[in-house]
């Protein structure tokens, strides 16, 4: 089946040459000039991809992003930005984003960066579900996930997390108190494949750790400085269900 990508990106000529490569690749493409307008197609309809710019009239990158998470859309989105933009890069990651390209960019880093996010979401069910822990809860102390729901919750109560800190949370929580290099959590999370450097992973870590201060006594994330990270958990109790 064809895969469908959204391009959102205001400036004619880079959108052209976006739609134009892409579907030379095989891509079914469809191409929106303007916030608003590329947010509500994003809502609308199904896509295994949006190619998102960050700069838009009507609406900015940032908003629609958070819009479609918060409307429980969880299409894969790479940002475009700009050289040397790195806020606009952890922004972006932050609002739910899975990768980002910078300007000006060649057309194999384009095309391969659209594959490897789409080869990790189409592959993603199989990584995170093995059989033996479908339906499964893990709890540790007060925190409680629930793997097959991507839900979680911190003494009973929700915590909302973007699917790439979900990921990265039930990674650590497989194997608490044992040391994760940035390494491994790139490769489980994003995929072996996956170009961007591991910042992505430190940025994710630094926003799950600001949701677990609710009981940061109960359970939380340590830094090994130049290894990687750990989930510690205070309680005694930690099992998966």
């Amino acid at each position: 089946m064809t895969q469908r990508l959204l391009v959102i990106e205001d400036e004619p000529t880079l959108s052209r040459l976006l739609s134009y490569n892409l579907t030379n690749e095989g891509y079914e493409v469809i191409v929106e000039d303007h916030g608003q307008i590329g947010y509500e197609t994003a809502l609308r309809q199904d896509f295994d991809l949006i190619l998102l710019d960050l700069m838009l009239p009507g609406m900015s990158g940032f908003e629609i992003m958070s819009k479609l998470r918060s409307e429980g859309v969880k299409t894969p989105v790479i940002i475009l930005t700009a050289k040397n933009a790195e806020e606009e890069v952890v922004q972006g990651l932050k609002s739910g984003a899975d990768d980002y390209i910078t300007k000006p960019f060649g057309v194999a880093e384009l095309l391969a960066r659209v594959a490897a996010v789409l080869r990790r979401s189409t592959g993603k069910e199989e990584r995170e579900k093995p059989a033996e822990q479908d339906n499964s809860q893990i709890v540790l102390g007060a925190l409680t996930i629930y793997p097959e729901k991507y839900e979680v919750t911190l003494n009973g109560e929700p915590i909302t997390l973007r699917p790439k800190e979900f990921e990265v949370l039930l990674y650590l929580a497989r194997k608490p108190g044992v040391v994760m290099t940035r390494d491994d959590l790139m490769n489980a999370v994003w995929g072996f494949d996956y170009i961007g450097g591991q910042r992505t992973v430190d940025v994710h870590v630094s926003s799950l750790r600001k949701k677990l201060e609710l009981d940061p006594q109960s359970v939380h994330i340590d830094s090994i400085r130049g290894v990687g990270y750990k989930l510690v958990v205070n309680k005694k109790q930690a099992s998966i269900m």
